[in-house]
């Protein structure tokens, strides 16, 4: 297994994500029982953002300050398809822990945590796998890649510290701001996780991931519904994180393609399969630095 997320152009301050896969995880033979469980991911970082004054059961556009960039989702909890299908995306707001708005905010969504039936199931040749075990309609949150939020040197240090055999999860997102700065990343579900470090990758897939800002500028990596999925279906994303992509190929995906000789193959089934878990060599580039 590997892993992957989305590179995305967006509006305003982030441009873009890129989820980059490390090294190819083999499938695990550890319990999903026996994992230590979070339903969100773990940052010491404290509320940085300020909170909205509204007093209305649900924000609303552009008046609340969380939602100045506009509606992230619809009114019944999807996210909009107009975000899917323009060329730019822009960042997500969610309203935090200091607005006024109530818990039944409309822009209060992912940080609700799992709120769908989910499986975690044995697959034939792909390890553990997830499954839906009721319809979902596209456009729904899913749920989160949990885990531990590290710094570049401790995700470089983790992932060069294991061996071929052992399955690697850390997933490494970067956004691409309009000043060409780029915001990193990364996270790891191996110590502390949810179901989300069980989800496979597929180069056809029904999940892409969006990163979603809550208290600070530590996102969630946030997976949604690219379409409705049926129940008793594979939930999937692509680790590449070439959902909706645009043709032109960037550094990070140049990346990907490399290190040919690591690389496991896929076992997605789809009619697009690349043959090949996605590999991107940025974490094992340059020595790891202590701890």
């Amino acid at each position: 297994r590997g892993h992957g997320g989305a590179e995305r152009r967006q509006r305003g301050r982030a441009r873009g994500a890129v989820a980059a896969p490390g090294r190819p995880r083999r499938p695990s033979s550890t319990a999903p029982r026996a994992w230590p469980e979070r339903t969100e991911s773990w940052t010491p970082t404290e509320v940085t953002f300020p909170g909205c004054s509204c007093r209305s059961r649900s924000c609303a556009a552009p008046e609340c300050p969380c939602l100045s960039r506009g509606h992230n989702y619809s009114s019944l909890g999807l996210r909009l398809a107009e975000q899917q299908e323009q060329p730019f995306s822009r960042p997500v707001f969610e309203c935090n822990s200091l607005c006024c708005c109530g818990e039944g905010c409309q822009n209060r969504l992912v940080q609700r945590g799992l709120r769908l039936r989910l499986q975690v199931f044995r697959t034939q040749r792909k390890g553990w796998g997830v499954r839906a075990l009721q319809p979902i309609p596209g456009g729904s949150f899913v749920c989160e890649y949990a885990g531990e939020v590290l710094g570049s040197a401790e995700a470089q240090r983790r992932a060069q510290a294991q061996s071929p055999q052992e399955p690697n999860y850390i997933i490494a997102v970067r956004e691409h701001l309009h000043d060409g700065r780029v915001l990193e990343t990364f996270v790891d579900p191996a110590r502390i996780g949810n179901v989300g470090r069980f989800l496979n990758h597929s180069c056809e897939p029904n999940l892409f991931m969006v990163p979603v800002r809550v208290d600070s500028m530590v996102p969630k990596l946030a997976l949604f519904a690219a379409t409705d999925i049926s129940a008793g279906e594979e939930l999937t994303y692509d680790y590449s994180g070439r959902f909706q992509n645009f043709p032109e190929t960037s550094r990070e995906h140049k990346a990907l393609e490399e290190e040919n000789s690591l690389r496991k193959p896929c076992y997605c089934g789809s009619r697009t399969c690349a043959s090949f878990l996605p590999w991107d060599s940025s974490l094992f580039s340059t020595p790891a630095s202590s701890p």
